[in-house]
């Protein structure tokens, strides 16, 4: 059975309800009692990876987006996204 993520639009109050598809979604905030809850729309917990999937076999040869099943297999290069450390700041000596 999914897990669906509710929110009463009256008081703001957020909730998570184990429930079958089928089932109805509750109507009156646990919290408040007013009868404005509304399904967030939430992002799935599972991730399709590896070979025979859109991402893995449909892309363009130009295309920069990186493969995520060959970074978490480890055998891929990763590309950094941090910026590259600064030149070192030159030594002012001074002999006077």
């Amino acid at each position: 059975m999914p897990i669906y993520a509710f929110e009463c639009e009256a008081c703001g109050h957020a909730f998570d309800r184990l429930q079958k598809m089928s089932d109805p979604d509750p109507t009156e905030c646990p919290s408040c009692g007013e009868p404005r809850v509304k399904r967030q729309l939430t992002a799935p917990s599972f991730r399709l990876a590896g070979g025979g999937w859109y991402e893995t076999d449909f892309k363009k040869d130009g295309d920069k987006k990186r493969n995520l099943a060959e970074s978490s297999a480890g055998g891929a290069k990763q590309e950094s996204s941090a910026p590259a450390a600064p030149p070192p700041a030159p030594s002012s000596s001074s002999s006077t």
